[in-house]
Formats: C-alpha cells, sequence, structure tokens
C-alpha cells in the first residue's frame, strides 16, 4: 500500500467510494408488469443524487492534504459527511419505495427495491463504522514485521 501513496484508512475509503459509485450504475429500483418483464433506474435521479454527492465528498476527503497521512480533523469530517451522505441517500429512496410501492402503477404491477441500492446502504454504513472506528482497518504483513 505505501506504493500507492495513501494512508490505509484514506485508501480503504476511496475504494468504498468507488463501490459506492458503481452501485449507482447498477438497479436501485425495479417495476415489473406481471409476466410482462419490467423497468428498472438506476441511482442517478431523485434521492439518489444524494448518494452521489457524497461519493464526490468523500473523493475529495481522500485527495485532501497529505495522501501519505491519516484523516485530518476536517477531512475526516468531510469523509464521515460523506458516508452518511451515501447511506442517507439510499435510505430515503428506499423508504420511499417502500411507502409508495406499486401504487403509482395499480393492480399487477409490482416495485421492488433493487440490488445497486442495497449495495450503496451498505457502503455507507460500513464507511461510516469504518472511520469511527468500531470497525478496524485491517493491519498488513508488512505491519507486523516492524
Amino acid at each position: 500500500m505505501e506504493n500507492l501513496g495513501f494512508h490505509k484508512s484514506k485508501l480503504y475509503s476511496l475504494i468504498l467510494g468507488g463501490v459506492a459509485l458503481i452501485s449507482l450504475i447498477l438497479p436501485w429500483f425495479t417495476v415489473s408488469a406481471g409476466g410482462f418483464g419490467g423497468i428498472s433506474k438506476n441511482g442517478f435521479g431523485g434521492w439518489g443524487l444524494l448518494s452521489l454527492i457524497g461519493v464526490g465528498l468523500v473523493a475529495a476527503a481522500c485527495f485532501m492534504g497529505n495522501k501519505a497521512l491519516g484523516f485530518d480533523d476536517m477531512g475526516k469530517k468531510l469523509a464521515l459527511g460523506g458516508f452518511g451522505a451515501i447511506a442517507g441517500g439510499a435510505v430515503v429512496y428506499l423508504i420511499r419505495i417502500l411507502s409508495v410501492g406499486g401504487g403509482k402503477y395499480g393492480g399487477m404491477v409490482k416495485a421492488s427495491p433493487g440490488f445497486g441500492l442495497f449495495i450503496a446502504l451498505a457502503v455507507g454504513a460500513i464507511g461510516l463504522l469504518l472511520l469511527l472506528g468500531i470497525i478496524k482497518v485491517p493491519k498488513s504483513i508488512d505491519d507486523k514485521v516492524k
């Protein structure tokens, strides 16, 4: 990891931010009409945009200051806000899907959350737990030798 020049916490945060960005491309909402196929929508709309802003905040926090050192106070707050925005956007999107459901489409239409939504929710939660110190950053083999 030293070849990349990133501190471990910044590197893991950047990886989680990349996974959150990929989850925005995946389906967040699926509407199926009986046996006639369905429509899916990705996270680049509605409350998913809050998660996109969170990805930008996490990336900005990782590239701020000295990359070889851990997060400073401001960078940590920015990354926490970013992961909170990722999780918050996913939670609000999930609540809207579960509360409205397929009522807008009526009858045989079934609305359900997609797996990209759950990935974004998990990434936001894991990032928050990682930065709060509840999940410890794993030690590498090089750290055990020293």
